[in-house]
């Protein structure tokens, strides 16, 4: 199941003593206000701490190295009320470790005409305080996200929601345990990558476990437990036999329950929050996972086909991203398929074997079994549906030998022109933007893989943000882009990103 902690975020206020203790108690006055109101707002996944004024080095120090060791600490907000001295801010600055938001905002909304005054000016003075602020950020070459506006404002306090989805993917990056079940497929180059590197990078463990060690765990699993799953499946799935004899259907389907509930006990004693798998090595296993995954997937366990761990991983953390997210549409592992290139109709039939998360589907979902080419085992169950239409991202982490790339596309999912019905896999249709022609070659020029991570919750904004934490190069696919300007973005990158 997909377990995250009740995170919290520290709210900063930076200023310092010229002033006199009066102007230090309405900071401190104000500062309370905007953290009651940003958690009275609705529109935070999580909740706002306020904390004392930082008025000096020793003080901001402190702070942030609590902040640093506070396991419910997800990152921190900070405004810089009046004048901070920056110079105060390098020590803290340079040993906190979570994500920051430089939060660019003031107490008042306008300017008072009639009555302001120097007293006013010297108390009211972000814009002069957080400027200097954000300059020593840029000195110390410290990676913030840094949001303008006005607290109160919805969109402003919505953009501070983000966020803070992001801050606890990045967090959470450096809990992710990724298993591992046989290799990667024979000869293919990019479900390959450095694993110690993903580690000293992202905090990714990645471990391999021989496939009859799993299997075991699925052979242990109990009759009255698989019966009482199957109970489950066929309450909440249409079953289309198509055919089959139901008893045939039945012990199949039950193959399925097995490995969804050996699986999923072998994951959390092992401490395991993503799984990849290869059709390939499938040893004692009677069948290859695919309904099974598909139900992991959805309780939050990340996925990726024929080894790819680094999807994997990626399908997780962006489930932890969304998580409580109201009228959430769903996030999946996915893997590019064949294109539709019909004139105003373009795009990219998007589907895998068996494996993609029931989360998106729109409608009724089913089970079907039906031969499978590869795995040399029964016929497999699965969950059977199309996606739902809408926007969406879809993100590819690749490993160019000397640095990780993230690449990120904004695509649109629409609804095939007719239906697909001896095709037993569940299906995305998307166009990617700007277009299908400029979004498949700008993917291709970047490296881009056939597997990605989707999700119809996160945008790129928020991609990009955990991507620049990580300290990795994230490149954009979007109603912007021109191949000519992207082969020179990735020119550019190379440079920077090389040392």
């Amino acid at each position: 199941m997909l377990k995250v902690k009740n995170y919290q975020f520290w709210f900063c206020t930076g200023s310092q003593d010229l002033y006199g203790d009066e102007c230090l108690a309405h900071v401190a006055e104000h500062s309370q206000k905007i953290v009651e109101e940003l958690n009275a707002s609705g529109n935070l996944p999580y909740e706002v701490v306020w904390k004392p004024t930082l008025i000096n080095n020793e003080r901001i120090r402190r702070t942030l190295n609590e902040a640093n060791m506070d396991e419910t600490c997800a990152g921190v907000i900070t405004w810089m009320h009046t004048f901070s001295p920056a110079k105060s801010w390098i020590l803290g600055l340079k040993e906190y470790q979570k994500p920051l938001l430089h939060f660019h905002t003031q107490f008042n909304r306008d300017i008072p005409y009639d009555t302001i005054d120097m007293d006013f000016m010297n108390e009211n003075q972000s814009a002069h305080g957080d400027r200097e602020y954000g300059h020593i950020f840029t000195r110390l070459h410290k990676e913030r996200k840094v949001i303008m506006g006005y607290w109160a404002d919805e969109d402003v306090q919505k953009r501070i929601g983000s966020w803070m989805r992001t801050a606890v993917g990045v967090v959470e990056s450096s809990r992710l345990r990724v298993m591992r079940i046989a290799d990667n497929m024979r000869n293919v180059a990019v479900t390959e990558g450095d694993k110690v590197e993903a580690q000293i990078q992202f905090g990714w463990e990645v471990d391999a476990y021989p496939v009859n060690e799993i299997a075991e765990a699925v052979k242990d699993v109990s009759a009255g437990d698989i019966n009482a799953l199957l109970d489950e499946y066929y309450d909440k799935y249409e079953i289309l036999l198509e055919g089959r004899d139901e008893k045939e259907f039945r012990e199949h389907l039950a193959v399925q329950a097995g490995i969804e509930i050996g699986f999923e006990r072998f994951l959390e004693e092992k401490d395991y929050q993503a799984i990849v798998t290869h059709f390939g090595d499938l040893g004692a296993l009677k069948q290859l996972p695919g309904l099974a995954i598909q139900r992991l997937m959805e309780k939050g366990y990340g996925f990726g086909g024929e080894g790819d761990w680094k999807t994997a991983a990626m399908v997780r953390l962006m489930k932890i991203m969304t998580q409580g997210m109201k009228d959430a549409k769903g996030t999946s592992f996915m893997e590019d398929y064949t294109y539709h290139l019909a004139p105003g109709k373009e795009g990219i039939l998007q589907a895998h074997m068996l494996e993609v998360c029931p989360s998106i589907a729109d409608g009724a979902i089913s089970i079907r079994e039906k031969p499978l080419s590869m795995g040399d085992r029964e016929d497999p169950a699965r969950l059977v549906f199309t996606a739902k239409e809408g926007p969406a991202v879809a993100a590819s982490l690749i490993d160019l030998g000397h640095r990780f790339r993230l690449i990120i596309n904004d695509v649109v999912c629409k609804k095939t022109e007719k239906p697909m019905p001896n095709l037993p896999v569940a299906t995305a249709f998307w166009t990617p933007k700007p277009d299908l022609k400029t979004g498949a070659e700008a993917w291709i020029l970047a490296g881009g893989a056939h597997h990605t991570a989707f999700s119809y919750d996160l945008t790129a904004e928020q991609l990009g943000d955990w991507a620049a934490a990580m300290g990795i190069e994230a490149v954009f696919i979007d109603g912007h882009t021109s191949i000519r300007q992207f082969i020179n973005e990735l020119r550019w990158n190379e440079a920077v990103y090389r040392g």
